[in-house]
């Protein structure tokens, strides 16, 4: 029998039973709402970490108790309102719903947190907000963004990128595979022909880069013509597992050390410094 792990598919009760239950699984896809070209949806990000996420969860339902939120919608996107379609979050807002979501799992006595990204533009933040977070409500909190697992494997998937790029062979495979009717198959012609080279950042230095400066004219970077269904599956299932496996892993799910605890600083993870 499939389990349920769709929290928005879930009753209350359900979902206090559930996460009553020892480390109890909270997954929070997070992606953003941003033009893809002019083949692929606005809601890209999101549905791809949606997907991933709710496979992973599927995988583990039947030994560990997890829900799997829906999919956050608001991301760190101003580098893509050039071209229209794009409603963008700055740091603090963002901060603040993850702190909301936070807080109201630990209010309803969930154990942990996974946050399963599906934007290049909310890694960093993700990885200040989760570090703060998790030690503020001494709940475990894991952030990971699924496009970056296994790359050796996803490599041999593909055919004309080589990694992640954006509205690129990957992305266009995965929204075949789980939104097919949102893929305009006419317009990955027009992705290519339109874009000029991108403005290529020097190794070792960052400064903010708008996405009129990586794909001046579509907006497309990596070439979604040699996309798939086929492709798009394989690539899901290998986030699945990597997910799947990080949610069975303790080393990830420790507590996380109160730093912030009066005279913490007295203290190594062994104990008491000796003087």
């Amino acid at each position: 029998m499939t389990m349920e792990v769709e929290w928005a598919r879930m009753t209350a009760p359900d979902l206090r039973a559930l996460a009553a239950r020892p480390g109890a699984l909270a997954v929070l896809p997070v992606g953003s709402l941003e033009q893809h070209g002019p083949h692929l949806p606005v809601i890209t990000d999101t549905a791809s970490a949606s997907a991933a996420a709710i496979r992973a969860a599927h995988l583990v339902a039947q030994e560990l108790p997890v829900a799997v939120l829906p999919g956050l919608w608001l991301g760190l996107s101003e580098h893509h309102l050039p071209f229209g379609g794009t409603i963008s979050l700055d740091y603090d807002a963002y901060h603040g719903i993850l702190r909301g979501v936070v807080r109201s799992l630990k209010a309803l006595g969930f154990a942990r947190l996974l946050i399963v990204n599906g934007h290049g533009g909310n890694v960093d933040p993700l990885a200040v907000a989760i570090r703060e977070l998790a030690v503020a409500y001494e709940i475990p909190i894991v952030a990971t963004t699924a496009w970056f697992l296994a790359p050796d494997e996803v490599a041999e998937i593909f055919e004309s990128d080589t990694g992640p790029k954006h509205a690129c062979e990957g992305e266009t495979s995965i929204m075949m595979a789980i939104a097919g009717d949102t893929v305009r198959a006419d317009k990955l012609d027009e992705a290519m022909q339109q874009a000029p080279q991108p403005i290529a950042a020097p190794a070792g230095f960052s400064r903010f880069y708008s996405f009129s400066e990586r794909a001046p004219v579509t907006g497309t970077w990596g070439d979604p013509r040699t996309a798939t269904r086929e492709k798009g599956e394989r690539f899901l299932a290998i986030q699945a597992r990597e997910l799947a496996r990080a949610m069975r892993d303790p080393q990830l799910w420790l507590t996380p050390d109160p730093v912030w605890q009066p005279g913490r600083g007295q203290l190594t993870t062994a104990g008491k410094v000796d003087r």
